[in-house]
């Protein structure tokens, strides 16, 4: 297993490797996690007469297939929003995804663009939950208020914001790059689609973040 771009992180004695792709490969559960991934989108914009590429949707999948072919995991978690909204066109193309890797377990954490029905998803394989505790962790699709957390089965891990880290540099230059944030009881991912925007958060004083470079991941002091 090739992991030279990934940041190794230990979590409750769990090894997290944080990757450049925007996804997290849990080497004990031998697992794939992602989030917002909001495929179809692209097929919604351009439905609407919005000039988008066709192609990101296509590359989006190209690079979930790379990290299987890579880190061969045995199941891999969205952790919600899969797909933008209503069916489209695109579910073909994720039909025809789906069918390369037949043995592979997937599981989605419904968030609040999932509505297509369940029987779609069930044709396909893929298992629904609203939440799942595995091992350690909770996944969930929308982070906790510090209210809940505090009565959460578990460290929760969860998307939906598509969090940012703001840097600044000389000349009052800034960016915002995506990130992995690491609370005290919770992790927020970076959305995986390309065709997504990116929020910077406030963070806590003890909070780990990794922002998320094009090669690689990098912590952030």
């Amino acid at each position: 297993m090739t992991v030279s771009a990934a940041t190794p992180f230990t979590l409750l004695d769990q090894t997290l490797h944080l990757l450049p792709q925007k996804a997290i490969f849990w080497e004990q559960q031998r697992a794939l996690i992602i989030a917002d991934v909001h495929f179809g989108k692209v097929g919604h914009f351009r439905k609407a007469g919005i000039a988008v590429p066709r192609d990101m949707e296509q590359s989006d999948l190209a690079t979930l297939s790379d990290l299987i072919y890579e880190y061969r995991p045995k199941k891999l978690l969205f952790l919600g929003d899969l797909f933008h909204s209503d069916m489209n066109n695109d579910w073909d193309w994720f039909i025809l995804w789906r069918s390369q890797f037949p043995g592979l377990q997937i599981i989605l954490i419904r968030g609040n663009h999932d509505i297509i029905a369940d029987s779609h998803y069930e044709q396909l394989n893929i298992e629904l939950h609203h939440q799942l505790l595995i091992g350690p962790f909770l996944m969930l699709h929308h982070p906790l208020p510090d209210e809940k957390l505090q009565h959460a089965d578990g460290y929760v891990f969860c998307g939906h914001i598509h969090p940012g880290v703001s840097l600044s540099g000389r000349g009052r230059q800034s960016v915002t790059l995506p990130c992995f944030a690491f609370g005290s009881r919770q992790a927020i991912l970076p959305s995986f689609g390309k065709f997504t925007g990116k929020v910077a958060i406030r963070s806590q004083k003890d909070d780990r973040i990794f922002a998320v470079l094009k090669d690689k991941v990098l912590p952030i002091e």
